[in-house]
């Protein structure tokens, strides 16, 4: 196998499908990206997936191309191929492998790893990033969801199924608000950049504009308005419960955070930083290095190479 062979990677997230052509050393050279259909029919969400895959097949470098990473929002079985992500709700158990494999511009001949978003995110921050030298690690993105994966014993562990570390759905509010997921009080429902907003939004806060997201929430708070920071600091305090709780689970040194809402910086990582000296209490968790990643929209098409990679 040549050492100048690329990986074509895909990222597909709820609001986007990104795909790459990434070299060996976890640099892509090209990009390219698509809206998601999430609440299309499942013929239309992997529609939008060719049309990545054509993308990049029309690129003069696709001949060098000799595996398939592919990164989802999840939950995903790897064995079996298939994904289920919460926030396109039309694929379920959804062959995405052998549909990607089907594509005219694979045909077969290219092999396909498929991986859950987060746990590619953390492959990536492993290989290239800012949980590079950590042997025990937690990396989260806190987006339009929350998802995460975990580096245990210097490996990326995902798991039997591909979803280890799953931990946007764990409940972090016993009497939260129910979950598409099926459960309740998840951390995703707290933390993730929708939950953010729609929590401002029911306490009286109002965008200047039309813009209701977590960035419109981020720039009311650096302006002074108190709603808007409780907002991320009911955030950051879930946050901290949910790393304090992996760091009792399985000892971290480390938790690395991307994704959309980090580009609030402080607002978010200052409450998570102090809510975790209460809830890390146990002497094994102290100390816990809290980290913004690296990579930033990178991470999900640098991570599915390193998938492909193994």
């Amino acid at each position: 196998m040549s050492s100048g062979a690329l990986v074509a990677a895909v990222d597909i997230g709820g609001t986007k499908i990104a795909g790459g052509l990434v070299t060996r050393d976890g640099e892509p050279l090209h990009e390219v990206q698509v809206p998601t259909p999430a609440k299309g029919e499942a013929a239309e969400v992997l529609g939008a997936v060719h049309d990545v895959l054509d993308l990049l097949a029309a690129h003069g470098s696709w001949g060098q191309v000799d595996r398939i990473g592919v990164g989802s929002a999840g939950p995903v079985d790897v064995v079996r191929g298939t994904v289920s992500p919460v926030n396109i709700p039309n694929w379920r158990g959804f062959p995405l492998v052998e549909r990607v494999a089907a594509h005219p511009a694979v045909g077969g001949r290219l092999p396909v790893v498929l991986g859950g978003d987060a746990v590619a995110m953390t492959a990536a921050e492993h290989w290239v990033g800012a949980a590079r030298g950590f042997a025990n690690a937690l990396c989260l993105v806190v987006s339009t969801g929350v998802g995460a994966g975990l580096v245990l014993n210097g490996k990326v562990y995902a798991g039997p199924s591909g979803n280890a570390g799953h931990l946007g759905h764990i409940t972090v509010d016993m009497d939260g608000d129910p979950c598409p997921c099926g459960s309740r009080g998840c951390l995703e429902r707290v933390a993730s950049g929708t939950a953010i907003a729609a929590w401002a939004l029911g306490r009286g806060w109002r965008p200047d504009g039309d813009d209701a997201s977590a960035a419109a929430v981020a720039a009311s708070a650096r302006a002074g308005d108190e709603t808007a920071r409780a907002a991320f600091d009911r955030a950051g305090k879930a946050l901290a419960a949910g790393i304090a709780a992996t760091a009792t689970l399985v000892e971290l040194e480390a938790a690395v955070l991307g994704g959309g809402v980090l580009q609030a910086g402080d607002l978010l990582l200052e409450p998570l930083r102090r809510h975790l000296q209460t809830y890390a209490a146990l002497p094994f968790t102290h100390g816990i290095k809290i980290l913004p990643a690296r990579l930033g929209t990178r991470a999900g098409l640098v991570g599915a190479a390193a998938l492909a990679l193994g």
